[in-house]
């Protein structure tokens, strides 16, 4: 299935709250004819759009392609979360990739926050990002694992901006009282992700570089990539596409699931604002099949959840997120949802993200696993310093490991269904 048109009509961004306050920009013509550059990057979702603005900068002529708009993919519809570090706990990553490498990789960590922060203050102020992130547990045993997670990084890595939290200091913060207590991270924060897409889009423009949307790309041959009704011939080329794009690579195909998610936004809640968060950060919490919200500029929730078992949306997405909603607030029951939409993400076996070169002069990056605000954008820039010979950190990254899915592409839809049955069975019986 060919998720770029499953779900969405082409060359439209999905009718969100997203899209409805962003100030989008006039479409770019789609590439017809050859055209020659240094770097083509494929994809702009964040890690393209880092690629491209960071190469042009430094002096590469550069073509950005996208089969549909920019920031269209999950870059422009996710829940805005910059977290730290990745989609393991930092104990965890030292048994993964040892001491030394984990450390280096808590570092590129910390340097992925602060470099967003830093291009959405130059590009992207009206994504307003604000600090603040809290895990919230739904038992006890992980609030107690979140805490001694916590000191573990304040004692061994310096990083004092994790405020433990009881259960009832999660509450006065968090009006969800089925939850055991958490953490508040104070160095992480949130963003409007798709204003944050569009004004790294204008960022590239200023800078140079050229881009074509609605140019679906078909195949990469050599540094070649053959599009709808022309193509880019490039001494380089980057593969951005995430769960979009798997086609383009059969061995980061083999490594990278695209799976769907969902959010749906209240009608404002006004002075109901205080039954949800006391503070404007963003949350997110212990279920597998995560629940993650914040509170938007206008006052509504903002809430991603939801079980998906297959590549299609599902057709009423509201339905399908007021469930969790209502699980976290049961004081919100009934209450309007005014937009819903879905998005397609990626995810790895590890969780960890995929970085590789799958032939020579192309690299790709996928398989955030949900930490992609932050990571994807550093990513991006480090395939641009790599593209320019320096691969230090394009080399650290590629030794993640993320092994190879089971059964091909024949079973990726049928083992997704079955896994998220699974989690989804383990999250309601708490275990």
């Amino acid at each position: 299935m060919n998720l770029l048109d499953a779900n969405d009509r082409r060359g439209s961004y999905p009718d969100g709250w997203y899209a409805e306050t962003a100030d989008l920009l006039e479409p770019f013509a789609p590439l017809r004819g050859e055209t020659r550059a240094d770097l083509c990057v494929i994809g702009s979702g964040y890690t393209g759009l880092s690629a491209a603005l960071h190469a042009a900068q430094a002096g590469l002529d550069v073509v950005l392609i996208d089969a549909q708009r920019v920031g269209f993919g999950a870059s422009g519809r996710n829940g805005g979360q910059v977290q730290s570090g990745f989609n393991k706990s930092q104990q965890a990553l030292e048994k993964i990739a040892g001491r030394e490498d984990a450390r280096k990789l808590w570092e590129m960590s910390q340097d992925a926050m602060a470099l967003t922060k830093h291009l959405c203050a130059t590009h992207a102020p009206e994504a307003r990002f604000k600090p603040g992130i809290a895990h919230a547990n739904w038992q006890a045993s992980e609030t107690r694992d979140d805490h001694a997670e916590a000191a573990y990084l304040a004692e061994q890595y310096g990083y004092d901006q994790i405020e433990t939290l009881s259960r009832d200091a999660l509450y006065d913060i968090l009006r969800a009282p089925a939850y055991q207590g958490g953490t508040l991270d104070h160095g992480a924060g949130h963003l409007h992700p798709l204003r944050y897409a569009l004004g790294l889009a204008r960022a590239c423009v200023a800078a140079g570089v050229r881009i074509f949307e609605t140019t679906r790309a078909h195949e990469i041959k050599g540094t070649s990539v053959r599009c709808d009704y022309g193509q880019v011939n490039a001494s380089h080329v980057i593969q951005a596409t995430n769960g979009y794009g798997t086609g383009l690579s059969r061995p980061t195909a083999a490594r990278v699931m695209p799976i769907n998610n969902f959010i749906a936004a209240t009608a404002p809640l006004g002075d109901r604002v205080a039954e949800v968060l006391s503070r404007d950060i963003a949350v997110s919490d212990s279920k597998f099949v995560v629940n993650y919200y914040r509170l938007s500029e206008d006052n509504r929730l903002l809430f991603g959840g939801g079980e998906s078992y297959g590549y299609r949306f599902p057709k009423d997405i509201a339905s399908v997120v007021r469930k969790p909603m209502e699980q976290v607030f049961p004081q919100l029951k009934g209450i309007e949802i005014t937009h819903a939409w879905g998005g397609t993400l990626a995810i790895t076996m590890s969780r960890l993200p995929h970085i590789s070169r799958p032939q020579p002069g192309v690299l790709a990056a996928a398989g955030y696993s949900g930490h992609g605000v932050a990571l994807a954008g550093f990513t991006g820039k480090v395939l641009a310093d790599a593209v320019r010979g320096d691969t230090d950190g394009f080399e650290r990254l590629a030794r993640l490991p993320t092994g190879r899915f089971p059964g091909g592409a024949a079973l990726r839809s049928p083992l997704l269904a079955l896994a998220m049955t699974w989690y989804a069975t383990r999250d309601k019986l708490g275990i």
